[in-house]
Order: structure tokens, then sequence, then C-alpha cells
């Protein structure tokens, strides 16, 4: 007579770890038998004669314009069809992940695309379960749901800074691609982008924030931080990816350096992975207006404008 053994979760996080602990080897031992040398200060670097030169403003706002056209189409397809679409946007501080939701979000309905951009959890949300607070946004048919930052904090920056358990964050890396497959199966369209950025890009950013008044907001003292720990969120990140990149829910990585071609690859591949038609647009046709009636307006000087300054 067999006996089986069912692990226990608990029992579960040795194993995780260990796998991808030698997921991590295996890598590097293959980048070193091509011949590519991995970088400390930068992810995903090119040789700096591959790099493209940086697209011109006009160029960028001419490609811009009519990927967001193409925005506005995908938007009434989703409406049309009760589709309902999830958009995780990730990265490291200053990557760019803000101003390509910008991006998006500027030519569409807030009713029917809207940003989730969640703040430190309550007492309360640290009790529940930990994917609970984030449930309750997802998407509902003819909704386009974009997380700026979402349930990947657990794996990055509560496991660098310590905000979370050893147990917390093996659980995580464990019931994390079993419960994005759960939204897939229920008939969400999940996408994951990882913005990518050097880290001499992002100095310049944080450079860039700090001596302009109206970027000072966006650097925090946690973005202080993490630029401390470098190397710390680059081990979790290649841990987030041996364990989440997985083949039915891939990350798909957006090189940030330049923000205009990041903008417009990430909108291009968007595009390009929610199928949607052309849908004929309804004529329409301004009703005349309403005759003048024996109706007398009060006098202006009643109504308090505001000055006139410009």
């Amino acid at each position: 007579m067999s006996i089986k053994y069912y692990a226990h979760p608990k029992n579960l996080a040795p194993i995780i770890l260990k796998v991808v602990s030698y997921i991590r080897l295996v890598r590097k031992i293959i980048l070193k038998h091509m011949g590519k040398k991995t970088s400390k200060a930068k992810e995903n670097s090119k040789p700096e004669k591959n790099k493209p030169k940086k697209i011109s403003n006009q160029d960028y706002q001419k490609e811009l314009a009519k990927l967001q056209i193409e925005l506005v189409k995908l938007q009434r397809w989703i409406q049309h069809k009760g589709l309902k679409v999830l958009a995780l946007f990730e990265g490291r501080d200053a990557a760019g992940k803000g101003g390509a939701i910008k991006c998006i979000t500027e030519c569409l309905n807030p009713r029917v695309c809207q940003i989730v951009a969640l703040g430190t959890p309550s007492d309360r949300e640290k009790t529940q379960w930990y994917f609970q607070r984030y449930v309750r946004h997802l998407p509902a048919a003819g909704e386009i749901i974009l997380f700026d930052r979402s349930w990947y904090n657990r794996a990055g920056v509560e496991k660098v800074m310590g905000f979370c358990t050893y147990d917390q964050y093996n659980e995580f890396l464990r019931s994390c691609p079993q419960f994005e497959m759960m939204i897939q199966r229920s008939g969400i369209i999940l996408l994951k982008y990882w913005f990518s950025v050097s880290d001499q890009e992002q100095e310049k950013r944080f450079q860039d924030r700090i001596n302009d008044p109206t970027k000072r907001w966006k650097i925090s003292s946690m973005d202080l931080k993490a630029r401390e720990k470098w190397v710390d969120y680059s081990k979790a990140k290649d841990d987030m990816f041996a364990a989440t990149d997985i083949p039915e829910c891939r990350w798909n990585v957006v090189e940030a350096d330049d923000k205009k071609r990041a903008r417009l690859n990430f909108i291009s591949h968007f595009l390009s992975v929610v199928p949607y038609e052309d849908l004929p647009l309804e004529s329409i046709k301004l009703p005349p207006r309403q005759k003048d009636i024996e109706y007398e307006r009060p006098p202006l000087e009643t109504q308090n404008f505001i000055p006139t300054k410009f």
C-alpha cells in the first residue's frame, strides 16, 4: 500500500527558495557561456553603439496621436463586447510607469479606464488575506483597470525593506501564480509590465525631481532608501520573475531609459495583445438650439465672477 505525502504550505517555502536560487544560478551560467556580462548597475543593458537615437518630439507626438486613436477604438470594442482588461505596472522608482499610464488615460473615458494606486494598507487591511484589497478593484465588464503598482509590492519593497515576514513572502511566491491564473479563468485579460531603467538614468530623473518644484512631490524618503538598496532590489526582481513569469501570464519588459520610445513601444504592445475591431461610429447631428422664450436672465452683477488676471 503506497502512502501519499501532501506538503503543507510552510514545508514548501524552503523548496521554493531553492528552486528560485537554482534558476538564478542556471541563468548566470547560460549568460556566461554565451559571452554576455551581467551588470549590477543596469538591468537589460545594451551596448551604447546599439542604442537608437532619441526620437524627436515632433515624431513622438505624431506616433502617439496615431496610437491614441487606436486606444479609443479599443475602448469602444471593450465596451461593445463587455471585455475585462487588467494591466499591472511595475518597475523601479522613476522608471516611467506613471507617464505611460497617463498616455493611455488622457484620451479615454475615465469611467471606462481607471487607475488604481493603493497606498499603505490600513491596520484592518493588514489582517486580511493579502490579495483581498486588490480584488475589490478588479474590472467588471467593459472596463480597463490600470494598477500603478500592485500585489507585487510584497515581492519588491516589502521583501527588501522587511515589511513582511519570511513566511508571508514565500507564501506570496507560491500563491501568486495560482491567483493570477484564477483571475484569467474568470475572463479577465491580465497583462503585466515591468519598466526597466538603468541606475544612471534613474539618478538623472531623481535629480530632476529634486530640482523641479512641480515634481518634488514624486520623490519620497522610501525612494531614497530604495536607491541605497539597488542590488537588493535587483535580486528581489530576479527572484520574483523566476517564480511568477509563468507561460500562462508572462512578464512584459519595457526598456524605459528613453521615455518617449518606452511609451510608444508599450502602447503598441498593449494594442497588439488585446484583439479588437474598429466599430463604425454612429452619426451625430446637433439638434437646433431652443428658441428664445419669455425669459429674462438676472443681471450679471448678481453673479460672483473670478478675477480676470490673464
